[in-house]
């Protein structure tokens, strides 16, 4: 592995409060694994018999309805971990992955952690810490879809992705449209329609690239009262 990878493997949530030796030792004895886009990673209903650390790339996490719509339950890049909680309950995965980009992740073997769980129990620390993480991300999606307008989450979203301390900034929009929609739980014209209504706080789109104006001014919308945001969106 190279040492790049084993250093993100170290920083990740997963391992960053695991005992070093331990992290060593599970981090070693970890496999990389290359995806091109569009390949799956897992099914759902699958057997989890693994965690999964993003080294480069982008993964989503979906569930398919039983009406056959996809739901995108998150999006993954480089440091994040996913699988935690289902691989360590010898549970299936109640969700897919594919790589939404070329990709390649750390892949550590759920029965590896769970012995050294047993021998070290601060390991089960890290992984509680990991869990609640996914949580309160799953919780903020959903304040989010509940509390914020469609350009409210667009902007936040954005906001999320720039680099910038202040002022203007270009943002690369990582992944397709289609599938920002779903991350922020709209329909791909909805997500046309908020773009539209960014331009007017200093927003506009070029292909791939987002550029802002001004990022405390699109803070400020993002945080505004959503009463308050869909007047002046009108």
């Amino acid at each position: 592995m190279k040492a790049e990878f084993v250093e993100i493997a170290r920083q990740s949530l997963l391992f960053a409060s695991v005992p070093e030796e331990v992290a060593d030792k599970l981090i070693v004895a970890s496999h990389v694994r290359r995806f091109d886009r569009g390949a799956t990673i897992f099914l759902q209903g699958e057997p989890a018999r693994s965690i999964y650390i993003v080294a480069e790339g982008w993964v989503k996490l979906y569930r398919i309805a039983p009406n056959g719509a996809e739901a995108v339950v998150g999006v993954f890049t480089r440091g994040r971990s996913f699988g935690e909680a289902v691989a360590l309950r010898h549970a299936a995965y109640p969700v897919a992955a594919e790589a939404v980009t070329d990709c390649t992740l750390i892949q550590v073997e759920a029965a590896a952690l769970l012995r050294e769980i047993r021998d070290v129990p601060e390991v089960a620390i890290a992984i509680l810490a990991s869990t609640f993480a996914h949580l309160q991300a799953l919780v903020g999606q959903v304040e989010a879809l509940k509390a914020q307008t469609a350009a409210q989450r667009v902007a936040e979203f954005l906001l999320d992705l720039a680099t910038c301390a202040q002022g203007k900034c270009e943002v690369v929009l990582p992944y397709d449209k289609a599938l920002i929609a779903g991350r922020l739980g709209m329909k791909p014209e909805s997500l046309s329609r908020a773009f539209a209504k960014l331009r007017d706080h200093g927003v506009s789109i070029r292909q791939n690239m987002a550029e802002i104006a001004d990022l405390e001014r699109l803070q400020d919308y993002a945080l505004a009262d959503p009463a308050e945001a869909w007047s002046r969106d009108r």
